[in-house]
């Protein structure tokens, strides 16, 4: 049995940071398909024998269970030595981790899934909503990296491979072009794509396509 089993699916994100980090540093691991769209999560079985709050990923490690992308992230780092933030970096890491989560990626992943995902997609006043703290977000991060390759300096750490969560998939699932609009992410997005062991999310996972 591989050292590692990850509970995943193809369209998470989350999911894809910790599967991402997984195959960057090499570690021999196994993905598990979690049938999210059939609301396997919310099941009595799930919440008690995988993960309480009802979430993936999860990352299975001899007795060990994970949840949180953040969480499993910074556990593969410090056990491995790679992609780990160092001295005061440590908490810049966190700091942009939790902006990646509560304002990136948070929102990131709610509009893609009411524009390609869900039926009927989402209300146009709550898309607007939405869109308009992608943009600050985006912005934020796109004025970070205008002169540094990495958010924290010249090497990738997790902060990093938390930011990219959900910005490999495709434009048409969100109605816009991340890279294309964001330049510096762009470059970004492509430096991390030619680290050894990078692969897109509907590669690395379970689950895709959705069957119709």
């Amino acid at each position: 049995m591989p050292e590692y089993q990850l509970y995943c699916f193809a369209q998470s994100g989350n999911a894809y940071r910790a599967a991402l980090m997984l195959n960057l540093i090499g570690a021999d691991w196994q993905p598990i398909f979690v049938d999210f769209f059939k609301g396997e999560t919310r099941t009595a079985e799930y919440r008690s024998t995988v993960n309480e709050m009802g979430e993936a990923p999860v990352l299975v490690h001899g007795a060990k269970k994970l949840s949180q992308s953040g969480v499993i992230l910074t556990y593969l780092a410090e056990l491995s030595g790679k992609f780990l933030p160092r001295g005061d970096d440590r908490l810049d890491a966190l700091r942009w981790i939790i902006f990646d989560n509560q304002k990136l990626n948070g929102s990131l992943a709610s509009y893609r899934y009411l524009h390609s995902l869900a039926k009927p997609p989402g209300h146009p006043a709550v898309m607007e909503f939405l869109k308009g703290r992608i943009d600050n977000a985006l912005g934020i991060l796109d004025k970070r990296l205008a002169n540094r390759a990495y958010v924290l300096g010249p090497e990738p750490t997790i902060a990093d491979l938390s930011l990219v969560g959900y910005l490999y998939y495709p434009p048409e699932e969100f109605g816009f072009d991340i890279a294309a609009e964001h330049k510096n992410i762009g470059a970004w997005l492509n430096g991390i794509k030619a680290l050894p062991g990078w692969a897109h999310p509907y590669d690395l996972m379970p689950g895709y396509p959705l069957p119709s």
